[in-house]
């Protein structure tokens, strides 16, 4: 049994938008920034940018489709590392640690272990050259 099943569509449909939304919400019905203020600006700023990645990503809910899903994937990746990162960085405490490290093990995991991997876009072209 393979434990990749994201793929690019359900990413695009039950990940990008609704995570986005919890990013910026969440800190706020959570009361964070108790250890430190940026706890909690740290999640709506990547909010925000998160929901403005996903809309400028190639996949389906991407509404101008610009950024490829690869480079998608990594920005994502990039951003577990940072939310690993963060609670030494800024010396956040009890809550505002856990939740980022949260965060950045089902990042990681989403983007990583449970990600399928895509089809070489090379691949594709000799593909439909050899059946065309």
């Amino acid at each position: 049994m393979s434990f990749r099943f994201i793929t690019k569509s359900i990413h695009a449909y039950l990940i990008d938008y609704p995570v986005a939304i919890v990013l910026i919400a969440a800190p706020f019905e959570m009361k964070l920034g108790q250890s430190e203020p940026i706890a909690m600006w740290l999640s709506v700023v990547v909010g925000v940018a998160a929901l403005l990645l996903a809309a400028l990503t190639d996949h389906p809910t991407g509404l101008v489709r610009i950024i490829p899903y690869w480079l998608h994937l990594r920005v994502d990746r990039a951003v577990g590392v940072v939310f690993v990162i963060a609670p030494f960085a800024f010396k956040f405490a009890g809550l505002d640690a856990w939740y980022y490290w949260v965060l950045a093990a089902a990042v990681l995991l989403t983007t990583s272990v449970f990600n399928t991997p895509e089809e070489p876009v090379a691949c594709l072209g000799l593909d439909r050259r050899a059946a065309g």
